[in-house]
């Protein structure tokens, strides 16, 4: 494999010293972007644009043309897994994801199938060697999943959702239903992760996007075990060439001593918790990764590099962060102001770093 250029981002995972904090996008090849809605416009769909390895490969590539990003991270979508299942993933104009098969009782949990990820979803990890030739060692690869929690609660609901009523109506009248559905796509992702990692990701990430939903035991039951297992069954390697994993549980700041027992090397923050006071709590077992509200970039350049000295201050000068946002960039964000948050998030971190 080609030497990597840039590995902050592996060396901040692993909680190593770094002469500046990495600092890559979530979302960040997406539709703020106008090159990406050109080549999305070309693809002629978003499910087009996934399935095509070449263009995958392109629009993961478009924001390391723009900005200084140490990372890159893979472009699909994170229902890939419950589409290659069988359940018909579509998208509907102005609702978002939608599946022409929800699952809707237990006999149709038994029928679903685990999808072999070098078939049914070969061409997620055509996309990965794709990108990882081009990468040429610029930076590292991102790869990633949903978790089993967030991808059933598409599975059960049919598509997006506010509150849940469905599947959590399963998880109260008929919890061992619902625990066999989180077993299999349990199973479903393991192997997809690790196919990820054959093909060439450099790092993992899980997007618990609705984990923030449960109470906190229903969290440990249903969403935090299920991680847990994923994690233990990944085929990372060890020492310096050991595949990093991130988990992100979104609304999930109220249990970050639970979330760091999963063996995961670093926790994703939401903008809604102090980096500084997650630090205090989690101490340096793991690494920490955010947390700048997506917000923020509407604002002016006083308030980002303000926003941004915040968020670096509170973190403090020991090894072990990455710099995001806490969720998604959003749509209507001018690439110019990302372009500042990533120059501005180097600059004073080097300087931060360099004085302690």
């Amino acid at each position: 494999m080609t030497e990597l250029k840039n590995d902050r981002l592996l060396r901040a995972l692993r909680r190593q010293p770094v002469d500046r904090t990495p600092i890559w996008i979530m979302r960040q090849a997406g539709r703020y972007l106008p090159e990406y809605l050109k080549t999305r416009a070309e693809a002629g769909s978003f499910m087009n644009l996934c399935k095509t390895p070449e263009l995958a490969c392109e629009v993961t590539l478009q924001p390391l043309r723009r900005f200084d990003l140490d990372a890159a991270i893979l472009f699909s979508d994170i229902l890939t897994i419950p589409d290659a299942m069988g359940l018909g993933l579509y998208f509907e104009q102005g609702e978002g994801p939608r599946f022409e098969n929800p699952v809707t009782d237990r006999k149709a949990i038994d029928r679903l199938p685990v999808p072999d990820p070098e078939q049914e979803l070969r061409y997620v990890m055509d996309a990965v060697r794709t990108i990882r030739a081009e990468l040429n060692g610029k930076v590292p690869l991102i790869g990633f999943t949903g978790s089993p929690w967030t991808l059933a609660t598409y599975m059960v609901e049919g598509g997006s959702s506010k509150e849940f009523a469905t599947i959590k109506g399963l998880m109260y009248t008929d919890p061992d239903a619902l625990h066999s559905l989180l077993d299999k796509v349990t199973q479903a992702v393991t192997a997809y992760l690790n196919a990820q990692i054959a093909a060439g990701a450099q790092a993992l990430m899980i997007f618990d996007t609705w984990g923030g939903a449960l109470t906190p035991t229903a969290y440990r039951d249903f969403s935090l075990q299920y991680m847990r297992k994923i994690i233990t069954g990944l085929d990372r390697g060890a020492g310096d060439e050991r595949i990093p994993v991130v988990q992100f549980t979104k609304g999930g700041g109220l249990w970050l001593e639970d979330q760091i027992t999963t063996g995961c090397d670093a926790l994703g923050l939401d903008w809604t918790i102090d980096i500084g006071q997650a630090r205090q709590r989690v101490g340096y077992q793991v690494a920490l990764q955010g947390n700048m509200d997506p917000g923020v970039l509407y604002g002016s350049h006083d308030l980002i590099r303000r926003e941004v000295q915040t968020i670096l201050d509170a973190f403090g000068h020991h090894p072990g962060h990455v710099f995001n946002l806490g969720h998604g960039i959003h749509q209507h964000i001018d690439p110019d102001n990302v372009k500042f948050l990533v120059d501005t998030v180097h600059k004073y971190s080097a300087t931060l770093l360099a004085g302690s």
